[in-house]
């Protein structure tokens, strides 16, 4: 039997371990995308494949094929918006890899800029504070940063 702390910290841990895990084999996938491809016709499939298995997972969660179309109705601009970011990050990614960023370099260092970028829209949008330790950790993202492109 789970204690109600361990339900509180699994709900905390299953998203990120799902991130993680999941972007491991994105990566390995992206990088193994052949370079005569065009970008975006494996996009295009891969998509597809994506609204496939976003349909199904409703399905599994939601017996009632009428609730999709109530949801549908109940979405702002925000689904739009994002079907363009997630455009932009694949073929971001696919890019990196083409033009020579290594598996274990490209990602990271995306990551490092975009974490540093995130704390000041967290500041700016949502007034998420900015605090020493913050600020620390983005001085040592900076050096890593000088250290992992030598």
């Amino acid at each position: 039997e789970i204690k109600e702390g361990e339900a509180a910290m699994w709900s905390m841990i299953w998203p990120i371990a799902l991130v993680v895990g999941v972007n491991v084999f994105y990566h390995i996938t992206t990088k193994s995308t052949p370079e005569g491809v065009n970008a975006f016709a494996s996009l295009t499939i891969t998509y597809l494949v994506g609204a496939a298995a976003s349909c199904a997972m409703y399905f599994l969660t939601h017996r009632d094929m009428g609730d999709l179309m109530r949801e549908y109705t109940h979405l702002s601009w925000t689904p739009f918006v994002l079907g363009l970011a997630v455009v932009g990050l694949e073929v971001g990614n696919l890019y990196i890899y083409r033009v020579g960023w290594s598996l274990n370099t490209g990602y990271v260092v995306q990551s490092i800029l975009l974490s540093i970028l995130l704390i000041f829209v967290g500041f700016f949008l949502y007034h998420e504070a900015i605090t020493w330790t913050k600020l620390a950790g983005m001085a040592f993202c900076t050096v890593g940063i000088f250290f992992i492109n030598r």
